[in-house]
């Protein structure tokens, strides 16, 4: 046993170490006094003593309860053929099946590899800086100098790495980082052997396949300082502090290069892993047990979360069971929501990881493995918690809670059951009833512009002439070939040598004149000019006098006066519940105007190869998920238009609008459209 820190109503606690299992058990007062009398060998002796020599009142109960609490961890002697078979018995009984001892040792596994003591024992001596305040100060100093230093040049900071990519950035970013873990785990065990604490081991744990370091540091438990505690709770992450510090300062002064990169990594990769996952409490690392420790609650997870299922049962079931602790009020408080805000941040982490680890591997393999993520971290606590409901079903009786809670289930279920909803929710453009782009026939220089943005043009004005000295060049030796071919051809009749040529020198002449035609015709595309009455609207900025446009680049966009019709792009469960002429209401992202009524026009049948919409695309922004091609805009899902028709304002808009659009399609309910979904995936995923 070995004298604890006070506890948060300020009596003594003690730590008893079970060294067999490298495990700590924190006593009380009182089962401190009974254990330190435990040579007595007999209960009523063992009371009176205690009772006599301290101001403690103990009855037979608290010694039973303290045998209770020792023989259920086997801290007991077993001095019986009885006893030792009752061990026997709890030992088979905590063997796992093969498939548990499977899923326990694929979830978390670890592997000792070194012993630390000795070298630990000889490197202190020398390292004994590290543990002086001076060095920390310089430290903080450096920090503050690097980060100044940077917000400065911010830009070329965050762009060091950015003509990196592939292994190579893939190969950076591992070696910063397991050079960081290394400092990192360096640091918890040199500050536990500075404290005098025993490092049993070093090595690598496997967290869902994943390696990290750890140290062995349980022993910190003896020390009944809770700030030495907490300096080795806290030594691994400023170890990485203190390494990001150094490579934020030496960024600054290091010329561009792999070695700056480097340093870059160590800096970034440092800082956010530091900051967003070892500084985290809601998962066992290092922010865990600072946080346990400097609340001086043990073992803060299995605590918090009794209290929230303690509350969580008064509140839907009415059970009236006493408090599995007592804390004080506000203590307790922030304990439940500490419960809650735990199990909703592992809710995310644990369905995040199940579904990398379904993309990691190959198909088969994964879906069980996604299975087997999705079951044991989610479904599984669920479903205990279910079951003890279930147990104690004898125990429930109708009340204010029992009602409320009924009443809210049943909400629930009709609320998934009912088909109550037919809309269908799709991404959606809207723009002018009549509305035409005009593009560079091909790379051309702008010569001349007549009209600009939002000005009212007529149909066959002139709004742009371009020039392409090629195009010319072209039309000039054409025309110089026919004059030619035509001179010859007047002179064939009077001239021997042309004779001789007969009709092929004509059929040359003809296809000169078709080619100059043609020229002529491709010369004439390069005036824009407007297809019908309207305005323009989205003018290009190239289109200036002197600038070059490539060819295909949208130069204007002429915009009928009248009328609205869209596109909106549903998936393929929204596909199947659609009529054609049901209602559509639209509502633009931008806010802009009142809500549009529209009628659905054609649907198509067919999934877009390309989405001609960028407005809508993901790569650009847009809620549809795309990939950028060479040959445009591929959608990452199967996706169907439907054309939006007869809509009910009549001024056409002064530009197109993304927004949502609200298909009219059959009824349906909230789980219909689950299980429907799920089955796809199921089938899509089946290929296999």
């Amino acid at each position: 046993m070995h004298a604890g820190p006070a506890q948060a109503d300020g009596s003594p606690c003690w730590m008893l170490h079970d060294p067999a299992a490298n495990r700590f058990y924190q006593l009380g007062w009182a089962s401190f006094e009974m254990l330190s009398r435990w040579s007595l060998g007999n209960g009523p002796a063992l009371l009176e003593a205690v009772n006599a020599e301290t101001t403690l009142h103990l009855t037979v109960e608290d010694l039973r309860q303290l045998l209770l609490f020792l023989q259920r961890h086997q801290l007991l002697q077993a001095i019986s053929q009885a006893e030792s078979d009752w061990l026997w018995r709890l030992r088979q009984a905590g063997r796992p099946s093969y498939a548990k001892w499977l899923l326990k040792n694929y979830l978390f596994f670890r592997i000792p590899l070194l012993k630390p003591e000795a070298w630990l024992n000889r490197a202190l001596p020398f390292l004994a800086w590290l543990f002086r305040p001076l060095f920390w100060w310089l430290m903080a100093g450096t920090a503050l100098l690097g980060l100044g230093m940077v917000s400065r040049r911010w830009d070329e900071f965050t762009h060091t790495f950015s003509g990196y990519g592939g292994w190579m950035a893939a190969l950076g970013i591992a070696a910063s980082l397991s050079l960081a873990k290394i400092l990192h785990e360096m640091g918890h065990a040199l500050t536990a052997r500075y404290f005098g604490c025993r490092v049993p081991a070093m090595g690598v744990a496997f967290l869902v396949m994943v390696p990290v370091l750890y140290t062995d540091t349980n022993d910190a438990w003896k020390l009944s300082s809770r700030r030495q505690r907490l300096l080795i709770g806290s030594a691994g992450m400023l170890a990485e502090l203190t390494l990001a510090a150094c490579a934020t300062l030496a960024w600054n002064f290091l010329p561009d290069g792999p070695l700056r990169a480097g340093v870059f990594l160590l800096a970034t990769t440092t800082w956010l892993a530091t900051l967003a996952v070892n500084s985290s409490p809601f998962m066992r690392f290092d922010g865990y047990f600072l946080l346990a420790d400097w609340l001086g609650v043990p073992n803060l997870h299995t605590r918090a979360f009794a209290l929230a299922r303690w509350q969580l049962r008064g509140c839907l079931l009415g059970l009236d069971d006493p408090v599995p602790e007592y804390f004080p009020a506000a203590r307790q408080r922030g304990l439940i929501a500490f419960a809650w805000a735990t199990w909703l941040y592992r809710l995310v982490l644990f369905l995040s990881i199940a579904f990398l680890v379904y993309h990691f591997f190959f198909k088969a393999l994964g879906i069980l493995l996604l299975m087997v993520e999705l079951g044991w971290f989610i479904v599984r606590p669920i479903a205990e918690e279910l079951r003890v409901w279930w147990l104690r079903r004898a125990d429930l009786r109708w009340g204010s809670e029992t009602r409320r809670s009924a009443a809210i289930l049943a909400l629930s279920l009709l609320f998934l059951i009912l088909p109550w909803q037919s809309d269908v929710a799709s991404p959606a453009v809207m723009g002018a009833a009549q509305s035409q782009g005009l593009y560079a026939p091909e790379a051309a220089e702008v010569a001349q512009v007549l009209a600009k943005d939002g000005q009212q043009v007529r149909r066959g004005q002139l709004l742009a002439r371009l020039y392409s000295p090629a195009l010319a060049q072209q039309l000039a030796q054409a025309r110089a070939i026919e004059r030619g071919l035509a001179s010859q051809v007047a002179q064939q009749p009077f001239n021997s040598g042309l004779q001789q040529q007969g009709l092929t020198l004509q059929k040359q002449w003809q296809a000169a004149q078709q080619q100059v035609v043609a020229l002529e015709r491709q010369e004439k595309r390069l005036q824009l000019i407007a297809p019908f009455d309207g305005r323009l609207a989205d003018a290009s900025d190239a289109l200036r006098v002197g600038t070059v446009v490539a060819a295909g680049e949208r130069l204007l966009q002429v915009v009928g006066p009248r009328g609205m019709r869209g596109d909106a792009f549903v998936d393929e469960e929204g596909l199947v519940r659609l009529r054609q002429g049901g209602k559509a209401t639209f509502v633009a992202n931008s806010g802009e105007g009142w809500s549009i009524s529209c009628r659905l026009g054609a649907i198509d049948r067919l999934n877009l190869a390309t989405l001609d919409e960028p407005l809508l695309a993901s790569t650009y922004g847009g809620s549809i998920p795309t990939e950028a091609r060479d040959y445009g805009l591929v959608p990452l899902h199967a996706l169907f238009r439907v054309r939006l028709v007869d809509c009910d304002q009549p001024d056409a808009p002064l530009r197109e609008m993304a927004g949502v659009a609200r298909l009219s399609g059959e009824h349906y309910s909230l789980l219909q459209r689950g299980w429907r979904r799920l089955a796809a995936t199921l089938e899509r995923e089946a290929g296999f």
